[in-house]
């Protein structure tokens, strides 16, 4: 589209799109996403799983995603045991692009724990945050959307965008539970997750409830995402920019094995 910079000159640029999805669940209106749509089915699996509606992949039978109605149906294969009591409850949080999450999360907190023995390199940390800095992206081109990445080690799997820091967790939550079986189990523990947006507390919950022990931002934290990532023993890391970062919680999960050394006093 055409608009006028701060010289009063023309340009042309490229907006995002984003799209209403309605989340319908055994034709039951659930929830509609704004969204840029590139990956429907994997953030509607991971919004189910993440919002703790459903417990496993086997109970879902089929996801069907219709632009043209701009819609997503979920069958199950025997219903969501009290989704009415699950769905009564809404917590409008700090997200753009859902906004909400389902009142008892913050409740089931503390059942919530991570590997103790988890960790991260600093030298990986600074090839995670090197990587997102080389990484093609819509924000480069056009702003407005949020992207979030996970890793393994600094090893990136995978990069989403999307016009909402949740959408997006959420799309990497139902990658990883479509790439999860018995014979390849798709293991937390080793994963690190990395997104633009600042460190709230449904951000970390979500990370805790994929396993994943190590979150990284380029943003900062707020007091309630530091108090659930100190509670399931989360390291957090935020301000990562370069080879500069702030560890808020856990630090012990962090081997510095990169540290640079203090400027001289002149």
């Amino acid at each position: 589209m055409d608009v006028t910079d701060e010289y009063g000159q023309t340009r042309t640029i490229s907006i995002p799109a984003e799209r209403p999805l309605t989340v319908y669940v055994d034709k039951r209106e659930l929830v509609t996403l704004m969204t840029l749509g590139g990956h429907p089915e994997w953030l509607v699996l991971g919004y189910l799983r993440n919002q703790r509606l459903v417990e496993s992949l086997d109970e879902i039978e089929s996801v069907t995603v219709d632009w043209e109605v701009g819609a997503a149906a979920v069958k199950t294969r025997t219903g969501i045991d009290r989704i009415e009591e699950k769905t009564a409850s809404r917590v409008v949080t700090t997200g753009c692009g859902q906004g909400s999450m389902f009142g008892d999360l913050m409740q089931d907190v503390d059942r919530l724990r991570l590997p103790v023995h988890a960790s991260l390199r600093q030298s990986q940390l600074q090839g995670i945050v090197n990587t997102i800095r080389l990484q093609e992206s819509t924000y480069k081109s056009a702003g407005s959307v949020h992207g979030c990445a996970l890793f393994r080690g600094d090893e990136l799997l995978l990069f989403v965008e999307d016009v909402g820091r949740h959408n997006a967790v959420d799309t990497i939550a139902g990658w990883m539970w479509l790439h999860d079986s018995p014979q390849t189990p798709m293991r937390g523990d080793d994963k690190v997750f990395y997104t633009t947006g600042r460190l709230t507390s449904e951000m970390v919950i979500k990370s805790a409830q994929m396993g994943v022990p190590v979150v990284v931002s380029r943003s900062g934290m707020t007091q309630m995402g530091l108090d659930v990532a100190q509670r399931v023993g989360l390291c957090a890391i935020g301000r990562a920019t370069n080879k500069r970062f702030l560890c808020f919680t856990h630090p012990q999960r962090l081997v510095m094995d990169a540290v640079q050394p203090l400027p001289e006093l002149v």
